[in-house]
């Protein structure tokens, strides 16, 4: 396995991908997706912007834990 660099400018297509891939599972949890969740970075003085742009159809029910 590669050791994880920690300074950068860009992922791979690879860590995208896996990366995407995780954050689906977690946002399914709350919406409906229309399409599969997209990844813009862009690079700021204090590090990194994410965004994960997704389309949802609608915003799923969570039920509070009693």
């Amino acid at each position: 396995m590669k050791p994880v660099i920690l300074e950068r400018d860009e992922m791979s297509e690879f860590e995208r991908n896996l990366f995407l891939n995780d954050a689906q599972r977690v946002i399914e949890e709350y919406f409906e997706l229309d399409g599969k969740p997209s990844l813009e970075l862009t690079r700021t003085q204090e590090g990194f912007l994410v965004c994960v742009i997704i389309s949802a159809r609608r915003i799923k029910s969570v039920k509070r834990p009693q």
